[in-house]
């Protein structure tokens, strides 16, 4: 059946771009004909999560060996959660990219092998754009400027004749890799995730605010310097190290110093493209997204401009695969499709090139 003329769709959406593997399913129902009356609801949102050991990171082999070990047993907890059979899905859709290699590759060649076992029509998505699409849909953010930030990526972006247009970036290391790197110089655990317990530690701080590096750049930021004066500091603390006024500090004056450091660039940045775009509206996605206080600054920011701030809780921000679900539903509604023989991944797809053909 021609999918203009089908009132209900359905995708099921594979993610594995970093240490998340997601499998999710959604519903998109009403006339294509009529966008307004057209509606979406997630049937089901599963997650397993690759956990390595407190002040080390994940490797690709080891969290695509995680991915192919849960690849299964995930799928078919989404399927039952949904409440859907494999008749009942119009599309696969797997992250193209951007991500780490091998764990992009082996939930690529999962999604294929449904495709081909149940003889549905395969989607390639850009998982940036998938972030971007799950946040406007949950929190019903109209023309935002977006704020993507994760342990991968971190971009300031706008919308613009069809294209998710992105006004300023991370000129080296992500805002969330940042975050992560540090929590292994102090052995803080990656369960459920390092930046939320660095978030959590901060909250503890605040006593003393270290001088940390201020780097933004235009519109771009920088995160390695500030990452290595804060692993310095580190250091200094363990061995009875103290500011220069001679207060001793501690992990929680660390976190939140880092935190108010990175966060205010992060806001500043935003302020500007808002400023150029004319909206009074900021939409956080990815996994740093989460934290409490990045909301409540880029709130406080916000409202100066008499604006307001969209976000989503943890089941949307963090990497999942509704979101895959979700964008390559909206492009496979519009005719896109990706041949299995094109059904490749890639570590560096950027968000402004996708065609978005779904957006007027």
């Amino acid at each position: 059946m021609d999918i203009a003329k089908k009132k209900r769709r359905i995708a099921l959406g594979c993610e594995g771009s970093a240490n998340k593997l997601g499998i999710g399913v959604i519903l998109h129902e009403g006339d294509l004909l009529s966008p307004s009356t057209c509606t979406s609801r997630v049937l089901s949102n599963v997650r397993h999560t690759f956990v390595s050991p407190p002040g080390t990171g994940f490797l690709p082999k080891d969290t695509a060996h995680h991915h192919r070990a849960f690849f299964v047993r995930v799928a078919k907890q989404a399927l039952v959660d949904a409440g859907v059979s494999v008749a009942d899905i119009d599309c696969i859709c797997y992250t193209r990219g951007p991500g780490m290699g091998a764990p992009l590759t082996s939930v690529a060649v999962a999604a294929r092998t449904l495709a081909l076992l149940w003889g549905k029509e395969l989607v390639g998505v850009n998982h940036c754009v998938g972030h971007i699409e799950m946040g406007r849909a949950i929190t019903g953010a109209e023309h935002p400027v977006v704020l993507y930030v994760s342990g991968g990526n971190t971009q300031v972006i706008a919308y613009a004749e069809q294209r998710y247009r992105i006004f300023g970036e991370t000129l080296d290391i992500a805002v969330g890799n940042c975050l992560d790197r540090f929590a292994r110089a102090l052995a803080i655990s990656n369960d459920p995730a390092p930046g939320y317990n660095i978030e959590q530690l901060a909250k503890q701080g605040g006593r003393v605010l270290l001088d940390l590096p201020y780097a933004v750049k235009g519109m771009d930021c920088s995160f390695s310097g500030i990452l290595t004066r804060a692993e310095e500091l580190a250091a200094q603390m363990k061995v009875g190290g103290k500011t220069p006024e001679g207060e001793p500090f501690t992990a929680a004056d660390l976190c939140f110093s880092l935190q108010e450091t990175v966060f205010a660039m992060l806001v500043e940045i935003t302020e500007r493209a808002m400023a150029h775009v004319g909206s009074n509206q900021v939409l956080i996605v990815g996994g740093v997204g989460c934290n409490e206080r990045l909301q409540e600054m880029m709130g406080a920011m916000a409202a100066d401009r008499g604006g307001s701030v969209y976000a989503t809780d943890e089941r949307f921000c963090i990497d999942n695969g509704i979101m895959i679900a979700h964008a390559g539903l909206l492009a496979y509604e519009t005719g896109f499709r990706t041949p299995i023989e094109g059904s490749s991944c890639t570590q560096r797809f950027r968000t402004d090139e996708v065609f978005v053909k779904w957006r007027r």
